[in-house]
């Protein structure tokens, strides 16, 4: 049946996190302002190939876990276990994963352009074939996926909107409740920025195109940071760069804006229908995890094509890519309080320290 939902809101109270995910936008919108007037040179020397490219690298290789972590993962759990054989969800994603390689090397247009839905959907029938099977024979080792969710499901439903209370919220308010948010939130904002950056650098390697000059770092900032204010007063998440998205480009080729910004309205769109939405839910994660393989690797290979073009033969080089990597790698990270500075940005910092140490020595060898 069709479900008849009401437009519904819920209002909420302002609060430390709304606060702070605006905070956090706004240091993104000054920190675009600088940017267009001052321009990217200094970005471009502070973070050259040499620490980017490893950096890169780094945000593919710790993802990498969790690709293979969820190879072996279903979705239905019994008595809080996975009811599936760890091998029998293996099979899944490695389905999920040959198809997705085949699709992209192989296939002929949409078929090169969809790579991940076609193996996503591969991966799913064979989950479901295994499941169909494990309910057939009373086999809870065959039962990759869970079927339960689409029996309470709607055709339609219209989301809940979220608002903030209004002026009664602000009421609790001081100076320094506003400077505790601010220790805690904007020194997030600025290792986010240097991820943000390294993003986009990698974008700009894949395409060939340096997103940083065209269209201007100053408005992919400038976005990111007026929408984590607009999505705070929604009681949303901050915005950020995605290094998954950035291996989908790579691997499909397409970095059409006019693409992305139509599949944004129709994922938009969709999500008000119940089957695609209970569709997306059962997806096992084994057959995320074939599909992961593929998107954090190349984010990896990626990275690691910047450091190509990089004399490796100067130790100055050498030492900065290793100090990234190790530090990276190894899982550095530090933690003030209420902040933390993850092992991603513990390397790059690092490198660009490094970086900067050595400089001078450059320049020597290069005046004799």
């Amino acid at each position: 049946a069709i479900s008849t939902y009401s437009f519904r809101i819920k209002i909420i109270k302002f609060s430390k996190f709304i606060l702070g995910a605006i905070m956090a936008g706004l240091v993104y919108v000054v920190l675009a302002l600088v940017v267009k007037f001052v321009g990217v040179g200094w970005v471009n020397k502070l973070m050259p190939a040499v620490v980017i490219g490893p950096t890169v690298a780094i945000i593919g290789l710790s993802l990498a876990g969790n690709a293979v972590g969820d190879l072996t993962t279903g979705k239905l759990v019994v008595e809080g276990a996975q009811a599936a054989h760890p091998y029998v969800c293996l099979v899944c994603g490695l389905v999920t994963l040959a198809v997705t390689i085949l699709c992209s090397v192989f296939g002929k247009k949409t078929l090169k352009m969809i790579p991940f839905i076609i193996g996503i959907l591969a991966g799913y029938v064979a989950a479901t074939i295994f499941t169909v099977i494990g309910l057939l024979t009373d086999n809870l080792a065959l039962q990759v996926m869970d079927f339960s969710v689409f029996s309470g499901m709607k055709i339609f439903a219209v989301p809940e909107f979220t608002f903030l209370e209004g002026i009664k919220g602000f009421k609790d308010i001081d100076a320094q409740y506003i400077l505790t948010v601010a220790i805690a939130y904007i020194p997030v904002a600025f290792v986010v920025f240097a991820e943000h950056i390294a993003d986009h650098k990698n974008l700009s390697s894949i395409i060939e195109h340096d997103l940083l000059e065209e269209p201007g770092l100053h408005r992919t900032l400038l976005g990111d940071g007026v929408g984590s204010m607009a999505g705070a007063l929604f009681g949303g998440c901050p915005n950020t760069t995605y290094g998954e998205s950035v291996g989908c480009v790579a691997i499909s080729g397409n970095a059409s804006v006019i693409t992305i910004f139509t599949t944004a309205i129709m994922a938009i769109v969709i999500s008000f229908f119940g089957p695609f939405v209970t569709f997306l839910s059962t997806i096992p994660n084994c057959v995320m995890g074939g599909v992961c393989m593929t998107l954090y690797g190349f984010i990896a290979v990626s990275g690691l094509k910047m450091v190509q073009k990089v004399d490796l033969e100067d130790n100055k080089n050498l030492f900065v890519v290793s100090v990234i990597l190790i530090a990276g790698i190894g899982g550095l990270s530090l933690t003030f309080g209420k902040v933390t500075i993850t092992s991603i940005a513990c390397a790059l910092i690092l490198g660009i320290l490094t970086n900067v140490m050595l400089s001078g020595k450059k320049a020597d060898k290069e005046e004799k």
